[in-house]
């Protein structure tokens, strides 16, 4: 068996490992595709009313729920890649990353099999918070492709995210450190275009809010959804994520081959 089959055929290993994970603690699953349903349906009818007058011609909850989609699903896949730097801790103070690095297994078969794992369970949260939306009065006036590329879009952004995720765990002394660490990304949808429009923000988080890397993303998804024009949003999205997941995985390469797995006390 050449290396290149190797390396795939011990890939594929790892992502069945972590599928079988997902599988045997469905309540993670369930609680990480929770809170962003939670958030959807606070921010609707708790202050839809309110924040979405001026966004539309209904002048409230309609509006407001069209506008919120995209963020909360950002937040959706924050939520989602939370549980990986837990998984990816769990493994490294578990020791069964020593045993691991006594076989013959490419170290990038174990990180991408977290990673692939990660990618179809947030795919699937994706798909969960949409039909949720869906069957609170969110309409689309996309067509198919621009459905697709706001999809393509968001696999590109949990991918690049998931692989902050893996360098998140592994960098984590602890399973309690590796699940708060990644509690950043939620908030950053929250100080970018999720939620409110940059413009209504004073000065310097105005600033912030437009030049943070969750904002094109955002930007993006709802211009492909709505059917607006999307500009340079995109580029500006993807740039982001391809140079966060390029960095990020370079990171987690580096820590994987540094540091020694911690023998739970």
């Amino acid at each position: 068996m050449t290396s290149f089959a190797s390396t795939l055929s011990d890939t594929r290993v790892m992502f069945r490992r972590n599928l079988k994970h997902q599988l045997r603690y469905p309540s993670v699953t369930v609680m990480l595709v929770g809170l962003p349903i939670v958030f959807l349906l606070l921010f609707v009818y708790v202050f839809g009313g309110q924040l979405g007058a001026g966004l539309g011609p209904h002048q409230g909850r309609h509006d407001y729920l069209d506008y919120l989609v995209p963020g909360i699903l950002l937040i959706t896949l924050a939520s989602v890649v939370q549980g990986t730097a837990i998984m990816v801790a769990m493994d490294m103070t578990g020791g069964i990353i020593d045993r691991f690095r006594t076989m013959a297994i490419p170290r990038s078969s174990v990180l991408t099999g977290h990673v692939l794992g990660s990618l179809l369970q947030t795919l699937l949260a994706i798909a969960v918070l949409i039909g949720v939306a869906f069957g609170l009065g969110y309409r689309s006036s996309a067509g198919p492709l621009r459905w697709l590329a706001a999809l393509g879009i968001l696999a590109l952004a949990g991918f690049a995210l998931i692989w902050l995720a893996v360098a998140l765990g592994l960098a984590a002394k602890s399973v309690e450190t590796a699940s708060n660490t990644p509690m950043f990304l939620i908030l950053l949808p929250f100080l970018g275009s999720g939620f409110v429009p940059t413009a209504t923000m004073p000065s310097g988080l105005r600033q912030f809010a437009e030049y943070q890397p969750f904002t094109p993303v955002a930007d993006t998804v709802r211009g492909l959804l709505t059917g607006a024009a999307v500009g340079d949003h995109a580029i500006v999205a993807a740039v982001w994520c391809v140079g966060t997941a390029a960095g990020s995985y370079l990171w987690s390469v580096r820590l994987y081959d540094r540091r020694r797995a911690v023998q739970p006390r």
